[in-house]
């Protein structure tokens, strides 16, 4: 890992907590997570009380906190993984790490704990190389470098926005795979970063990631949240959209992702014939989704994310609302998730 000074002060750690019993989870990262602030944010359709361990800086934000601060009129709901999101809306730090409640810290090939926290700071305070693909990976990395032929003008990088970790035990697979292999388990830890290419498109989990809520906060969009209403519920396909749209702003705006390092290990998945119903409509309609934003271009007059976000949402209603109305109700909602972040960041 490269040596970066890593600021607490600078530093929000979000996690949705879908289960009320976050003892054994919070323990098993106290080495990290006790040097951080916290938010933690309950899943609104949760009933049980939250069972929080003593030792640690929190904030914690129920169906009522919640509603004090977004009121109950907004139609953007923060249920299920979703609840993550209203964790990104409060935060008022440069960087925003995100881990799930059934993660546990991972450890190396050398069987070392690996700070996850510290592994995305460093991803995120590094620069990124989108424009020209380093077959070394990360040149930012100890013990790489550019390769021979790398153009000396694209060597500086630019920022990195976003960086999206791996998982061990149980990787981020989606439902057929899994109903078809339940018995995989992944055990291969890579000790690698790559910056995803310019123009190349990337399944984003919200499981394990980070990004500078300064230069594309507002681009993590909970707007698939809405989809399902009165039908189905897309729920784990609602942070690949906000990946799509991540990717592209960052594209736009000459921002970096990073993929890779840190890894988590996770614990508990759902079962999949479940996670099936909820998931098949979304699996289908990736098929028009990917297309779309593989070709989709922003103006030049969009220079912020916030002006990312609602030129998007334009587009997606030009072209993907004609696909399913569904798709005009997330471009309203990618709309109200903007108004929503500047009243709460000017509150």
């Amino acid at each position: 890992m490269s040596q970066v000074t890593i600021n607490d002060i600078e530093v929000d750690i979000v996690i949705g907590a879908l289960h009320s019993d976050l003892t054994t989870f919070m323990n098993e990262w106290k080495p990290v997570f006790s040097r951080f602030h916290l938010i933690i944010v309950k899943d609104t359709d949760l009933k049980e009380e939250l069972q929080i361990p003593e030792g640690f800086s929190a904030d914690v934000y129920t169906k009522s906190e919640i509603e004090q601060v977004v009121g109950s009129s907004t139609s953007i709901r923060f249920s299920g993984y979703a609840c993550r999101y209203f964790g990104f809306l409060v935060s008022k730090k440069k960087y925003v790490v995100c881990i799930d409640d059934d993660c546990v810290p991972a450890k190396d090939n050398a069987g070392n704990f690996v700070d996850a926290v510290a592994q995305h700071i460093v991803n995120l305070k590094t620069p990124a190389t989108p424009f020209f693909f380093n077959t070394l990976y990360d040149p930012f990395c100890k013990g790489a470098d550019f390769v021979r032929g790398y153009p000396f003008s694209l060597r500086t990088g630019v920022d990195c926005a976003l960086s999206c970790g791996l998982w061990l035990n149980l990787a981020d697979l989606d439902a057929p795979t899994q109903a078809l292999k339940p018995a995989q388990r992944n055990s291969r830890y890579v000790d690698a970063v790559l910056t995803v290419p310019v123009r190349a498109m990337l399944p984003v989990s919200g499981i394990n990631i980070a990004f500078n809520r300064e230069l594309i906060g507002p681009a993590l969009v909970p707007a698939l949240v809405l989809a399902g209403e009165g039908k189905i519920r897309w729920e784990t396909v609602e942070d690949i959209w906000c990946g799509l749209c991540v990717k592209v702003i960052c594209d736009h705006l000459g921002l970096g992702v990073k993929s890779g390092l840190p890894y988590v290990s996770r614990t508990e998945r759902g079962n999949a014939i479940d996670s099936l119903k909820k998931e098949w409509e979304g699996v289908k309609m990736m098929e028009e989704v990917v297309p779309f934003f593989q070709s989709v271009r922003l103006p030049q007059s969009a220079t912020t994310a916030e002006d990312c976000v609602v030129e998007m949402a334009k587009s997606v209603k030009e072209q993907l609302g004609k696909v399913d109305p569904m798709f005009s109700q997330a471009a309203d909602a990618m709309e109200e998730w903007i108004k929503l972040w500047k009243s709460v960041g000017s509150a």
